[in-house]
């Protein structure tokens, strides 16, 4: 059975797409048959590997509203073992056609549920907001990634998003899990970086990744190219600092992997 990881915070700009796209990628590299949902209208994540998202005529969107089959979307990336469930600008709409909709939070779980059959992971890339799609990827998801960037007001917020997570776990999910904190955008030469790592371990503790994701020029520049980082530039501090996440969450969930 795969395990559904949901990568939520509703703050924009703490690297959620970025974190998504290079968790999925690094756990295909691994040889882990991953799949990415792209859960946010903006649609960064269908861009960023390889995909028109003007061109995309069938979405998560249409699987949750019109109950399309989600089998008859997937798309197959450039990276083996990597597909994509797409999104568009459409399913900035969902969230209105879904609220008279009898168990609309679970839509999502229901459409997803038997693709664990036939993958080892499923990242949910959630926009930036605590809306009802944020909702039904917590609603489906086994686990939770909240990225946090170590900058001023990095904790601003993240008291409402755990507490939204209790309130899922209280009624709709009982088994979602936080699968941990990332600590994103870390610049070692600044005294605030630091502050902020500090304070987070000294916050949530175990909850915090051991691996700290460093703010890097390559791993901004790789979406443009429709690529993630580790088909951009393997040997970069970005790809390499996701590639060790993803080390991290396998060994997290009993599973073995070998990096070189």
């Amino acid at each position: 059975m795969g395990k559904i990881i949901a990568i939520a915070n509703q703050k924009g700009g703490v690297g959620k797409t970025t974190t998504a796209m290079n968790l999925a990628a690094s756990l295909a590299v691994l040889e882990y048959k991953t799949l990415i949902i792209d859960a946010d209208p903006q649609a960064n994540t269908t861009s960023g590997l390889g995909q028109d998202p003007k061109l995309v005529s069938t979405s998560i969107y249409e699987c949750m509203v019109d109950g399309i089959e989600v089998s008859e979307i997937i798309i197959s990336t450039d990276i083996s073992n990597l597909d994509l469930v797409p999104s568009h600008i459409d399913l900035v709409g969902a969230e209105v056609e879904m609220i008279n909709m009898e168990n609309r939070e679970e839509k999502m779980k229901k459409v997803i549920s038997s693709l664990t059959e036939i993958y080892d992971f499923i990242i949910i890339d959630c926009s930036p907001s605590l809306g009802l799609i944020t909702i039904n990827a917590l609603t489906a998801a086994n686990s939770v990634i909240i990225p946090v960037q170590c900058e001023y007001f990095a904790l601003e917020g993240l008291g409402k998003l755990l507490n939204t997570i209790k309130i899922i776990q209280t009624r709709l999910n009982p088994d979602l899990e936080i699968e941990g904190i990332l600590l994103t955008m870390y610049d070692m030469r600044l005294r605030l970086s630091n502050q902020v790592v500090d304070e987070v371990k000294v916050h949530f503790k175990k909850m915090v990744f051991e691996t700290i994701i460093p703010r890097n020029v390559r791993l901004s520049e790789a979406p443009s190219f429709g690529l993630p980082a580790i088909a951009f530039d393997a040997d970069g501090k970005g790809a390499i600092a996701y590639m060790n996440l993803a080390a991290e969450i396998a060994q997290r969930n009993g599973l073995t992997t070998v990096t070189n």
